[in-house]
């Protein structure tokens, strides 16, 4: 199982912005997908956004125009901006890089 490595998630107020990132240390990271899901507590998993390899980005009609997807390939690292958070969009956010995932990592949005 690849390790992929996760940080920046965290507390926030209505309004506020964070941005994840995900790593993945491998020379064929420009070839691979990458994405973030994520799940609230008593909610379906949600695809928020995905960079698919030769296409564009897209994202959940829930973050579409707040939420930002991008890589670096030099560093192989994916990002999601996340600018104007709602309390809605608190749950546990898990990245994948082709067909791995990461641990998650939490985002919290209240006043």
């Amino acid at each position: 199982q690849a390790q992929l490595e996760e940080s920046g998630g965290g507390s926030v107020q209505p309004g506020g912005s964070l941005r994840l990132s995900c790593s993945y240390a491998v020379n064929w990271f420009t070839i691979l997908p990458v994405g973030w899901h994520r799940q609230a507590p008593g909610k379906e998993r949600e695809l928020v956004a995905s960079f698919p390899v030769g296409g564009s980005e897209k994202y959940s009609e829930s973050v579409k125009g707040r939420f930002t997807i991008s890589r670096d390939n030099d560093k192989k690292t994916a990002y999601l901006q996340m600018d104007n958070l709602k309390p809605e969009d608190a749950a546990l956010y898990t990245c994948y890089i082709g067909p791995y995932e990461g641990q998650g990592t939490h985002v919290n949005v209240s006043s």
